[in-house]
């Protein structure tokens, strides 16, 4: 509270240092939670083009696999599944977005050649091929969304804490250095005030002082003001 800050002028001077300090931090803070939502939005406008994407990829994996154990059966489906030697690799890294770090995932791998597959072209259909192009995609847009998802969380994370602490410095840090500032300012000025009235009393008691002093000093001066050696007539 106000009250409980001494009104001096070095506390005075503190207290508008910290402002200059917290109103610089809040225009950094805001230009910050504004650039953040500008590049959340365009991670959720993404996001929301990945997220059908996999959607469609699931849907068209699924009818695809489908078919291929319908026509091939699950026997030859999944011998063509565990043929497979070279699996994905998945590799993340981290890029910054406006101080957020955000992970990068790289993959390789993904994509394969029919003979890269291991089952052999004759160990094989065009049905379990497609099975396997589509599956592929699919783990690409999973990959992809995986990225995605996680940049939009972090983001979403970091603009609510820049929000909280916007707020904390507009509602509680700021309006309370204005009021103890307000309230120093006052009280100086009362100071300065009651010095200013103390030190005219002062000066007009020190003048009335001075004023009785010169009239006492007159009315002594036709009996003890003399030249030397002057004697009154009746001596």
């Amino acid at each position: 509270m106000a009250e409980d800050v001494k009104p001096t002028r070095k506390n005075l001077m503190e207290i508008e240092d910290r402002i200059e300090l917290s109103e610089r931090g809040h225009d950094t803070l805001e230009q910050k939670r504004d650039g953040l939502i500008m590049e959340f939005m365009d991670i959720l406008d993404q996001a929301q083009d990945v997220r059908s994407k996999l959607e469609a990829d699931y849907e068209d994996a699924q009818e695809t696999i489908d078919k291929a154990r319908a026509m091939e059966g699950d026997v030859a489906v999944r011998g063509a599944a565990a043929a497979l030697k070279e699996h994905p690799e998945i590799t993340t890294q981290s890029k910054n977005i406006m101080g957020v770090v955000v992970p990068q995932i790289e993959s390789s791998k993904v994509r394969k050649s029919l003979d890269e597959r291991g089952y052999g072209l004759l160990g094989s259909s065009a049905r379990i091929d497609e099975a396997a192009d589509a599956y592929e995609e699919l783990l690409e847009s999973i990959i992809l969304a995986a990225e995605v998802e996680t940049a939009m969380k972090k983001m979403l994370t970091e603009i609510e804490t820049t929000k909280r602490r916007v707020n904390a410095l507009e509602f509680t840090l700021l309006p309370s250095l204005y009021e103890n500032q307000e309230f120093i300012e006052q009280k100086l000025e009362e100071q300065e005030r009651e010095e200013i009235f103390r030190l005219k009393k002062i000066k007009a008691k020190k003048e009335e002082k001075e004023a009785e002093e010169a009239e006492e000093e007159a009315v002594r001066d036709p009996e003890e003001v003399r030249e030397p050696g002057q004697v009154n007539a009746d001596d």
